[in-house]
């Protein structure tokens, strides 16, 4: 089998080690006769597996004790609601920062909830920038940001000064791939189908005294029921639990910690932009000091050449860089899984491309 080169946003590509580990395990976990996919989520052998990757995710983030780390379900999209429905104060209000789509989508259902005020936006310019400078009304319950837009390729560098307002993080497409001042945050979410792993697991890492009980809630939109009974009041995502933990352990053992990864992610992304940076053909339209070193969205600015080159890459076995369809063009995931050589390999058909069809 040769495997191709996979820069989707998401579900996005799996290390090789770590399918390789998930196969010679999928039949039989360890010597417990069976599968994780079968076991019981209250076993001895699923409860050592959930242990050892909150430990595990624990030490790479260097979570603090006074948070609690969550494993729950329903994409990064359902925490839109979540957030909400367990820190916004009755009267109270919500501050967003609004840079694109994820954003705006956390606006409209806040807005069925409370209270909630769009700080600053970048969307006059099309969302090609973060907004710098935001005063923090010291008055909101919480305040929203997406870290890193999949959509259009930019990245906070610098986190909002929010003062003693908590800080609420989508952090779907940029968490493991740079180190994190976990204590700069109130609460982190993240889908696991970019940098931690396969769909269907979202991890939360959320500050202890932001979980109240609030009668109200729905007990499976509780972040204090979810705490209380350690992610399992329900059968949490036992497969996609298991993934994660082997996703972390092949970070330990690769890079040991994560600010090597990110040296190595920032090597992948300066590849990647320079090139586009010094053709005639591709431009990036983003901001440079708000570039992501996730995702890399380009154009040639013609349609049918942009269509013509995403043919061209899938026959060489790089797939799925067709942008996203609010914008057009392509866009290049470069997550954790993507390997150098898989970049270089872009670079390289990108100036052959862009050699067959010189722009004079």
């Amino acid at each position: 089998m040769t495997r191709v080169y996979n820069f989707s946003a998401g579900p996005s590509q799996l290390p090789t080690e770590v399918l390789q580990k998930c196969a010679a395990e999928l039949m039989e976990y360890g010597i417990s006769g069976q599968s994780v996919m079968e076991m019981s989520h209250r076993s001895s052998s699923f409860l050592e597996i959930i242990e050892t990757t909150e430990r595990r995710l624990r030490s790479l983030l260097q979570i603090p004790k006074s948070y609690q780390v969550l494993f729950l379900q329903g994409g990064a999209s359902l925490q839109f609601t979540m957030v909400p429905m367990n820190l916004l104060k009755p009267g109270g209000k919500v501050g967003v920062i609004h840079t694109g789509a994820w954003t705006k989508k956390a606006i409209a259902e806040c807005r069925k909830i409370g209270g909630c005020e769009i700080l600053a936006s970048s969307e006059a310019e099309h969302f090609t920038e973060i907004p710098k400078g935001v005063k923090i009304p010291q008055d909101l319950d919480y305040v929203h940001i997406c870290e890193n837009n999949t959509i259009y390729g930019t990245k906070y560098k610098e986190l909002p000064e929010c003062g003693s307002v908590p800080l609420i993080a989508d952090c779907s497409s940029c968490i493991l791939s740079e180190p994190m001042e976990i204590s700069r945050y109130g609460l982190i979410f993240a889908g696991a189908q970019k940098n931690m792993g396969i769909a269907g697991l979202t991890v939360v890492i959320v500050r202890e005294d932001l979980i109240q009980e609030r009668p109200e809630i729905p007990s499976m939109l509780s972040y204090a029921v979810q705490a209380k009974n350690n992610s399992m009041f329900n059968t949490p995502p036992t497969f996609a639990i298991y993934l994660l933990g082997l996703v972390l352990e092949w970070i330990e053992n690769r890079y040991h910690d994560l600010a090597a990864l990110k040296a190595v992610n920032q090597q992948k992304a300066a590849l990647l932009y320079d090139q586009i940076d010094q053709s005639r053909l591709f431009t990036n339209p983003v901001r440079p000091e708000d570039r992501s070193i996730m995702n890399v969205p380009f154009v040639t600015g013609d349609a049918a050449l942009d269509a013509k080159f995403i043919a061209a890459a899938e026959a060489e076995g790089l797939v799925n860089l067709k942008g996203h369809r609010s914008v057009g063009g392509m866009r290049a995931s470069i997550y954790n899984a993507m390997p150098l050589e898989g970049v270089q390999k872009l670079v390289d058909l990108m100036r052959h491309f862009e050699e067959e069809n010189r722009v004079c």
